[in-house]
């Protein structure tokens, strides 16, 4: 598998961990301890980290990604999938402002990857 795939893929798994981490404590936890949601979140960003750091290292040490470039490709990871987490997840509704916030990360995917 190439480099760059690896470090995709990595990115996706990390990015899922981080949203719930960060996020998915508002769908049910709301009524529980900030405390222990804190905890929960801390244990769920522990997985976060395992697929975080090899694909930053991947990224940049074997697919020869820029910081730029691995940080570019990172944004454009989150928020896909937290947009997917808002829709299927949070049963949030997709608006067109997401939709125009796509557009600028491929606007700067676009420029950041420029030769």
């Amino acid at each position: 598998m190439p480099a760059y795939l690896k470090t995709i893929l990595l990115l996706i798994c990390s990015n899922a961990f981080m949203t719930f981490a960060w996020y998915g404590h508002l769908k049910n936890s709301t009524t529980k301890p900030l405390f222990f949601v804190i905890l929960f979140s801390w244990f769920i960003a522990f997985f976060e980290y395992l697929f975080q750091i090899p694909a930053n290292r991947i990224g940049f040490t074997q697919a020869n990604l820029s910081l730029a470039e691995l940080r570019i490709v990172q944004e454009v990871i989150s928020l896909t999938v937290f947009i997917l987490f808002s829709v299927l997840y949070m049963k949030q509704p997709l608006r067109f402002n997401y939709l125009l916030a796509g557009v600028c990360l491929i606007g700067a995917v676009f420029f950041i990857f420029k030769k």
